[in-house]
């Protein structure tokens, strides 16, 4: 009941008043908006290669894009247009997904993403807590996907059609094939996530060390990702050829207009943005991430040979999709459902925390704070949009944002901690076992 009414709440809230308030403000500055569909930009320019065989990332593409989503081309002398020009800033493979989509049109198509979507970000909740060893009752997988579906992060991918929520379903698809033994399949998922290279980097590289760790046994893995991921580079260069360059270009374009943040820099930012030039909380940005790299990469080092189908598996993949999102230059919420199985180990895990130190007990409360913010301020706000008055609600619209940049950086640390002394107590068994 508590899981429905937040995620109904947080649901009328995006659409009852942050939509309202981002529509207002629109009209007020005059921004354009269009269908607003982050898939619209990779399914025009999928359609357009694939029927038409026009380059995706040129810039009468871009103009054609900006019509769909924006409603017009933007104009550099109007001062409120936005500064993110949606090119189609996607490794040209992309077509390969979505090309059994291209042939309809984009409402119909749209109509089809948002309920995928939903299907595929509920079945993450259930792939997880296989990959977890969790076995929860049916009312508490029920409360879950409840809690998930009704997150901002999911909402606000849902909502944008953001091929990130199709990334995170392809990766707890393709761990789950990892922790049920099912190599080659988990490596070919793996492959069709790396659409979104800086969400899978980090995810790749912990399964390929994982794999190269025991390699008679795991090398499925590795031949299941080479082989998809070769193909899709192939059939990318036979549609295009050249397109390394263009997407390199086009990414370094697409880094200048939006500005590309971790969330490390935008906390530190708001924090030193006063005292400390801006170069400067970039630097220390940087040198945060790096650290954080680092320490998440010694201790998946020390976690490379463990099996999939124990917890410290899980453990350690939780943790390198944390890191992913404390260091990814994109301080987006959507990209947040990669925190899914950190947040699933912290609820599993949440006696250990709480019958330790009084330090992590605290530190452990605030992270509960913090992951049940949204659904708090949410339900608030919907409340007083009804019971006080719709502008009440709407001048108070920033309220489910405060927890946002934090939540990433508390899960990771807690994590961290988390899969550290899980990993030290697995190896102080295995001493004891060999002694």
């Amino acid at each position: 009941m508590l899981a429905a009414v937040a995620a109904a709440s947080m649901w009328f809230y995006v659409n009852g008043v942050l939509r309202a308030h981002q529509i207002a403000d629109a009209n007020a500055r005059q921004v354009p908006r269009g269908n607003l569909s982050d898939l619209y930009p990779r399914w025009l320019g999928a359609r357009e290669l694939l029927l038409h065989r026009r380059n995706p990332y040129g810039e009468d593409i871009t103009l054609e894009i900006q019509k769909g989503y924006y409603g017009r081309a933007l104009d550099s002398s109007r001062p409120n247009d936005p500064k993110d020009r949606q090119g189609f800033a996607y490794p040209a493979y992309v077509v390969f997904l979505l090309a059994p989509l291209v042939g309809f049109p984009f409402d119909a198509v749209r109509t089809f993403f948002h309920w995928l979507l939903i299907v595929i970000t509920a079945g993450s909740v259930w792939l997880w807590l296989r990959v977890l060893r969790w076995r929860l009752s049916w009312v508490g997988i029920a409360g879950a996907i409840a809690l998930t579906l009704g997150s901002f992060p999911a909402v606000q991918g849902i909502k944008l059609q953001q091929l990130g929520l199709l990334v995170g379903g392809l990766l707890a698809g393709s761990v789950a094939c990892v922790a049920m033994e099912f190599l080659f399949a988990g490596g070919a998922l793996l492959a069709l996530a790396t659409i979104k290279p800086q969400l899978t980097w980090i995810a790749v590289a912990w399964l390929l060390l994982w794999a190269v760790s025991d390699w008679r046994a795991r090398r499925k893995l590795v031949y299941g990702f080479a082989s998809v991921i070769v193909l899709l580079l192939a059939g990318a260069e036979i549609l295009l050829p050249g397109w390394w360059c263009i997407f390199a270009q086009a990414i370094g374009q697409y880094r200048q207009y939006t500005q590309s943040q971790s969330v490390v820099e935008v906390i530190l930012k708001e924090i030193l943005g006063s005292v400390v030039p801006g170069n400067i909380s970039h630097l220390a940005a940087q040198v945060i991430a790096a650290a954080a790299v680092f320490a998440g990469g010694v201790l998946l080092w020390k976690l490379r040979r463990e099996r999939s189908d124990t917890s410290a598996f899980g453990c350690a993949t939780a943790l390198a999709l944390a890191l992913t999102v404390l260091v990814v230059p994109m301080f987006a919420p959507y990209n947040q459902v990669l925190l899914l199985p950190a947040i699933l180990l912290m609820v599993r895990g949440r006696t250990q925390f709480l019958l330790r130190s009084s330090a992590r007990r605290w530190a452990y409360r605030m992270g509960v704070i913090l992951v049940g913010w949204q659904w708090l301020a949410s339900a608030v706000l919907t409340a007083a949009y009804w019971i006080v008055s719709p502008a009440w609600a709407l001048d108070r619209w920033k309220w489910p944002f405060f927890a946002t940049f934090a939540l990433p950086v508390w899960i990771f640390v807690l994590l961290f901690f988390y899969t550290l002394s899980q990993s030290a107590q697995n190896h102080s068994h295995q001493a004891g076992g060999q002694s």
